[in-house]
């Protein structure tokens, strides 16, 4: 089974990297040629991307805890581990790339780098980003069959990346300062 799941992760992480260079071609193209006018479109992908890097935050951690109780090597986890690789690196990564990207110029260009509320939400954006990076290597370490995590504390890491999201809608919806 190990082999055939190899040869078949190319092409969606093909397909990924595809995508996401197309967004990034159009939406380059949109600020360069159509300038201010495409504020409000790029702001709708970025508004997307966020809702698909979220989507992925909350759903991995619990792929992570059923795998917890899948045995080592078992079909089940391996199932896991292609699933969790390709809900990475089809959805989650190219996610959180458009999310940054588009989120910084629309900051940029909205002239909002001197407000307070942007400041602090960044910095939740960055601790979500630090989430990221820790899910990323779990799924790592799952892949190698060396989680030293229990589905206990999986239930607990699962709440983080919702109780980041509360805070920074809070902070772009309301603007408390």
């Amino acid at each position: 089974m190990a082999a055939e799941v190899q040869k078949t992760e190319g092409s969606p992480a093909v397909r990924a990297a595809v995508a996401l260079g197309a967004t990034a071609a159009l939406c380059l193209a949109a600020m360069v040629f159509v300038g201010p006018a495409a504020y409000p479109w790029l702001k709708a992908v970025h508004v997307i991307a966020v809702i698909s890097w979220m989507a992925g935050m909350l759903y991995l951690p619990r792929l992570f805890i059923y795998h917890c109780e899948a045995a080592p090597g078992s079909e089940m986890s391996e199932t896991f581990k292609v699933m969790e690789g390709r809900l990475l690196r089809i959805i989650i990564n190219p996610a959180m790339i458009v999310t940054w990207v588009l989120g910084l110029w629309l900051a940029w260009q909205g002239g909002h780098f001197a407000a307070g509320w942007l400041h602090a939400k960044l910095a939740l954006v960055l601790v979500l980003s630090g989430v990221h990076g820790y899910f990323s290597a779990s799924a790592r370490r799952f892949a190698e069959d060396r989680n030293t995590v229990t589905s206990r504390q999986w239930r607990m890491w699962n709440e983080v990346p919702t109780l980041l999201m509360i805070g920074i809608v809070i902070l772009v919806i309301v603007k408390p300062f």
